[in-house]
């Protein structure tokens, strides 16, 4: 019988959006036919049938309604989200349609039909076509709750019942896998109340609903409130054994309502403890607005992001050059389809170029031939062990390759040059940033010589959500049950986020005066230990420690990758300046004259080619203050030589034994 009862909602969820409004049109149909008889049957006391005059009545009466309720929207709704707006919109539209009635029969003095009667089918019509939507979504979330059975539930509070809370509550309500148990809020006015029959409850207790009801995850629905509040409400969150989840913040939500899919995990960003540093509009489309862009490694983290931000910028053209083809054709998608929607016609010029930074010709032709103003030079290869393990390569694309594209701007008379740097530049410890720390040796050189093009530089520590870094690793890591590695339990990393770093990146550049180094004033750094507590306890499970021994997911300690630091710098020395922008600042160091810098990379070069790695590093720690590797040499392809060749004097020390005994 049950099984019965769910078989015609199954059916009409399964048909298609034209057939459900067909079908809900032929019931409104009906509806308004039996409203208007049942009115003349009701006032007159007895079952009515319609005299010729008033026939007519009966055949334009759904002619006139159903165009206002196609009109005002009563066929977009979809029923079993109904809500209170979707409601108001049927008083509207059968208020009409009955006023329109009456003002009809009034005009065409139709005979035999009581004033009353418009009242009385006004009634009826509110009823049967709100009623019917009404019950079809009880009808429907009847079915849902059924599901509910057969699937894992998750028991959720939100926190925050304001109008997005609220709003949220209505569509969790319709999910089969999430039971909504209450509001968390701050306000007291709004305690022991009940909203949408909810009950709305102070912080404290959170504890009681935890134990008591089961509640797993708890709903962050507070879109408006500043960063710093987030982080302290999460602070308060850390404690308690619930996933927690998020809406993005009013900034980040396009117009509209506030939908599940709204839903996210608590970002990173959420645990900063930071606002982000906001952009000076005057200086963002200094150097881009009108102008013929090009970015190189356009397809990377950074790259990628400023794109992004130039095209909104309006530049006459972007170019993007970039060494992978699928990255390059990705972006190049992106960017088209971004295009479109800022509505940009053919104002803008995306052309995407397929090439390397240490192909002279290829990077000189490209600036030439697009006739390129200004350039961000982000290809690099940045991640520190994998860097490590082959350092011919990246001294080839972070020294050389900066160098070449250097070349070329000044070649094509590139107005500005802005390098994106990294805080690992400063007294490295690794080969990646010694290499980066060379490339601004070349810029500061080169700037310095006679030149029409401005170069500068542009220092800042971790990128969140970059390739390689430790964020998506810790999410992988929790996602399947731990262990989450931290190399040592004392380091610490300065962070920041992608747009935030692609428009730091943008404003320096314009403020740039020629061979500036620019950092960002980033707060105070992390420890990556308590992040990685904090990410395993906000995804509703427990650190397992000597303290926690059944807890969920145990903390792995694998030490300092080789050429890794326990901290970053973003200064060598503390002679700095302060900028138009208030969080940026400009580095004042000491400068190497292209005269001698030409002669170290002349030698570098040389050293690449026959890979000397002794003479490579040798020739690093000459030029790059503060240089101090914390691991040999690490190549992994004269490593296995190097084996290869001990296992053959291995074999033939054994064969000569053998024979001696012989």
């Amino acid at each position: 019988m049950d099984k019965n009862v769910f078989l015609l909602p199954r059916w009409l969820l399964s048909q298609n959006r034209q057939v459900k409004r067909g079908i809900t049109l032929l019931f409104d149909l009906v509806v308004l036919l039996l409203a208007l008889w049942l009115s003349f049957s009701l006032r007159l006391g007895e079952l009515y049938w319609p005299k010729a005059n008033i026939g007519y009545l009966f055949l334009f009466a759904p002619f006139l309604a159903v165009p206002i309720f196609i009109k005002l929207g009563l066929y977009r709704a979809i029923i079993r989200y109904l809500g209170f707006y979707s409601l108001w919109v049927v008083v509207k539209a059968v208020s009409l349609y009955a006023l329109l009635l009456a003002v009809v029969v009034l005009l065409a003095r139709i005979e035999g039909v009581p004033r009353s009667v418009h009242i009385i089918n006004w009634v009826l019509v509110l009823l049967g076509i709100g009623g019917s939507r009404m019950i079809a979504r009880w009808w429907f979330a009847g079915l849902l709750d059924g599901n509910k059975k057969l699937t894992s539930v998750h028991k959720m509070v939100i926190y925050g019942a304001g109008a997005s809370g609220v709003q949220l509550a209505d569509q969790l309500s319709l999910r089969n896998d999430i039971v909504v148990a209450g509001f968390i809020d701050d306000d007291e006015s709004l305690h022991r109340r009940q909203i949408h029959n909810l009950r709305v409850f102070p912080f404290t207790h959170l504890s009681r609903l935890v134990e008591r009801n089961g509640v797993t995850d708890i709903l962050l629905a507070m879109p408006s409130v500043s960063r710093q509040r987030r982080q302290q409400i999460i602070a308060l969150l850390e404690p308690y054994p619930l996933k927690v989840k998020t809406l993005p913040t009013l900034a980040e939500i396009a117009k509209g309502e506030v939908t599940v899919d709204d839903i996210r995990d608590v970002d990173i960003e959420d645990l900063l403890g930071r606002d982000p540093v906001a952009p000076s509009e005057h200086l963002m489309g200094k150097n881009i607005t009108g102008k013929i862009v090009m970015v190189t490694g356009a397809g990377g983290s950074i790259g990628s992001e400023l794109c992004r931000q130039i095209l909104r910028l309006q530049p006459r053209e972007l170019i993007l050059f970039e060494n992978s083809e699928y990255s390059l054709y990705t972006l190049d998608k992106e960017l088209h389809h971004m295009h479109e929607l800022l509505g940009f016609n053919d104002a803008v010029k995306v052309v995407p170029v397929l090439g390397s930074v240490f192909n002279r010709s290829r990077i000189a032709n490209a600036c030439l031939g697009c006739g390129v103003q200004t350039l961000y030079h982000a290809a690099a290869y940045k991640h520190v062990p994998l860097v490590e393990q082959n350092p011919s390569e990246a001294i080839q694309n972070n020294v050389f390759g900066t160098l070449y594209a250097a070349q070329a701007a000044i070649a094509a008379n590139v107005t500005s040059f802005i390098l994106i740097s990294t805080d690992k530049a400063v007294r490295p410890t690794n080969t990646m940033g010694a290499s980066k720390r060379m490339a601004e040796l070349v810029l500061q050189a080169l700037d310095r010589e006679a030149s029409n093009t401005q170069f500068s530089m542009v220092r800042f520590g971790n990128v969140l959500g970059s390739s390689g870094s430790v964020i998506p690793l810790f999410k992988k890591q929790i996602k399947q049950g731990g262990p989450v590695t931290v190399t040592d339990p004392k380091i610490i990393r300065y962070f920041m986020t992608i747009p935030e770093a692609a428009q730091l990146v943008i404003q320096a550049g314009a403020m740039a005066k020629g061979g500036d180094v620019f950092v960002l004033d980033m707060g105070e750094p992390v420890n990556i230990l308590e992040l990685a507590r904090k990410m395993i306890r906000l995804s509703g499970r427990e650190v397992r420690d000597e303290n926690q021994p059944n807890g969920d997911i145990e903390i792995e300690y694998t030490g300092l990758r080789p050429g890794e630091k326990l901290y970053e710098e973003l200064l060598i020395g503390n002679n700095v300046s302060t900028t138009e922008h208030v969080k940026i600042m400009r580095a004042n160091e000491d400068i190497m004259p292209w005269s001698t810098l030409k002669d170290v990379l002349q030698k570098l070069e040389c050293a690449v080619e026959k890979y000397d790695f002794e003479s490579i590093r040798e020739t690093l720690l000459e030029t790059v203050a503060g240089f101090s590797p914390q691991c040999q040499i690490q190549d992994v392809v004269t490593f296995k030589k190097r084996q290869k060749n001990n296992l053959s004097s291995a074999a033939n020390v054994i064969e000569m034994d053998g024979r001696n005994e012989t």
